[in-house]
C-alpha cells in the first residue's frame, strides 16, 4: 500500500532547523508509519544560505517568504523553527491555510499569543505539536511509566535545574541572528522561557499541573551592545531564575536555571521523591535512569543505575541491539515518529498547542511573581470538551 506523503515546509535553518531536518530524514528508516515524510521546501530570508541548507539536507525547493510557503498547495505541514516573536503569526496563518503545524518551544511570547494559537488550530482542526523533545528521551519516558504505574506512590518533591554558562562575558552582544535569545523583543524572556520551559513541560507531564509559584530572577549584566543597532542598550531578559511551587497533587517543586553557572554547558537534571521510591535523571547521562526503591531488601537497598538501552525500554526496539545507547538527536526522531503514529491512529500525539499554553501560563506566572515578589497563582488550561 502506498504511503501518504507529508510534505514538509520548514521555516528556519538554525540549530533547531538542523535537528528537525535530521529527524525528518531518519524517522522512516527506523519507525513504521502509514505516512511518509517528504522534505519539500526550506524557507529563510537569505536565499543563498537557504539554498545551501536545501542542498545539504535534501529539500526540493527554497522560499524566502513564509507567506508564500504557506500558500503553496504542495506543502502539508509547516515546521516553525524561528525566533519566538514569529511563532504566533506564522502558526495562525498556517492553521487558517489548513496546514499541520510543528512549532518550536516556547509556544509563544506570552499566554495571550499562545491562547490565539490554540484557538486557531482548534478552529481549523489541524494536527499540531510543540517541540518539547525531552519528553522523548527513553529514560524520561521510562520514568513516566513508573510514575503512572504507581511505583513511586504519593509524590512529595519535584526538583529540576537547567544550567549553562555561555553568556557570562560582558562583551557578548545581544540580538541578531545568532544572539536573538538575549533580546527580549525576539525571545520574550530569558532562561525562564528558554531553559526552564523545558523543565516545566517535563514536570507537567510527569507530575501534573502547577497551582502557584514564588520566583526570583536576576539580570547580571544590565547593558549590552545590540548587534543590529550597534548601540549599547538595556538588557531586558532574565539571566537566571529560581522558583518554588505547589503542584496540584500537593507535592512541592523547586526549579532553577541560569546561563551563569561556569562549567556547565547544558546540565539538565530532575529528581522526583515519592512515598515508595525516587527517580533521578541527568541529560549529560541521558541513557540512564537512577532509581531508588524502599521496598528492596534493607541490606541491599541503594540507588541503582538503569541503563535504558534494552528492547523492552521505550523506543529502543526500533534502534540497535541491546546495550547500545542513543543520544540527544534521537529525541527529535521519536517526536516525529509519535506525531506520525498519531496521524496513523487518529490519537494525536502530545505535547500539543494546549500543552504548550499550559507551560506558557507557568512561565508567565514565574515572571510575574519575580516582578511582584510574591506568590502568584498559575492559570490553568481549560479541559477540552
Amino acid at each position: 500500500m502506498a504511503k501518504k506523503q507529508i510534505r514538509i515546509g520548514l521555516i528556519g535553518y538554525g540549530f533547531m532547523g538542523r535537528a528537525h531536518s535530521n529527524a525528518f530524514a531518519k524517522v522512516g528508516h527506523f519507525f513504521d508509519s502509514e505516512h511518509e515524510i517528504v522534505l519539500q521546501a526550506i524557507c529563510a530570508r537569505d536565499a543563498a544560505k537557504a539554498q545551501a541548507f536545501a542542498d545539504r539536507w535534501g529539500y526540493r525547493s527554497v522560499e524566502t517568504d513564509w507567506k508564500k510557503l504557506i500558500a503553496r498547495d504542495d506543502i502539508d505541514l509547516i515546521d516553525i523553527a524561528v525566533p519566538n516573536n514569529l511563532h504566533a503569526e506564522i502558526a495562525m496563518a498556517a492553521a487558517k491555510a489548513g496546514k499541520m503545524i510543528l512549532c518550536e518551544k516556547p509556544l509563544a511570547m506570552n499566554p495571550k499569543e499562545a491562547e490565539k494559537m490554540v484557538a486557531a488550530v482548534k478552529k481549523a482542526g489541524v494536527p499540531n505539536m510543540v517541540w518539547y523533545n525531552y519528553r522523548r528521551c527513553p529514560a524520561v519516558v521510562l520514568a513516566k511509566q513508573l510514575i503512572d504505574e504507581g511505583r513511586l506512590g504519593r509524590i512529595f518533591h519535584y526538583r529540576a535545574n537547567f544550567l549553562q554558562d555561555w553568556t557570562i562575558s560582558p562583551e557578548l552582544p545581544q540580538g541578531g541572528t545568532a544572539l536573538w535569545r538575549l533580546d527580549a523583543k525576539a525571545a520574550g524572556s530569558g532562561v525562564t522561557g528558554d531553559l526552564l520551559a523545558h523543565c516545566i513541560d517535563t514536570a507537567l507531564w510527569l507530575n501534573g499541573g502547577i497551582a502557584d509559584v514564588n520566583a526570583m530572577t536576576e539580570t547580571f549584566i544590565k547593558e549590552r551592545k545590540h548587534t543590529l543597532t550597534g548601540k549599547v542598550e538595556k538588557v531586558s531578559i532574565d539571566d537566571a531564575c529560581a522558583f518554588l511551587c505547589h503542584f496540584n497533587n500537593g507535592s512541592l517543586g523547586l526549579f532553577e536555571s541560569t546561563r551563569y553557572a561556569r562549567g556547565h554547558k547544558a546540565l539538565y537534571t530532575l529528581e522526583i521523591n515519592g512515598e515508595h521510591a525516587s527517580i533521578k535523571w541527568d541529560l549529560h547521562d541521558l541513557h540512564r535512569l537512577q532509581w531508588f526503591d524502599h521496598k528492596d531488601q534493607s541490606n541491599l537497598r541503594a540507588w541503582r543505575s538503569i541503563h535504558v538501552s534494552d528492547g523492552d525500554h521505550p523506543y529502543l526496539k526500533n534502534w540497535w541491539v541491546p546495550g547500545l545507547q542513543i543520544g540527544y538527536e534521537h529525541s527529535f526522531v521519536h517526536q516525529v515518529a509519535d506525531f506520525l503514529h498519531g496521524l496513523d491512529t487518529g490519537k494525536p500525539a502530545r505535547p500539543d498547542f494546549a500543552d504548550g499554553l499550559a507551560t506558557d501560563y507557568v512561565v508567565d506566572a514565574v515572571l510575574s511573581s519575580a516582578k511582584a515578589h510574591k506568590w502568584t497563582k498559575v492559570k490553568q488550561v481549560k479541559a477540552a470538551k
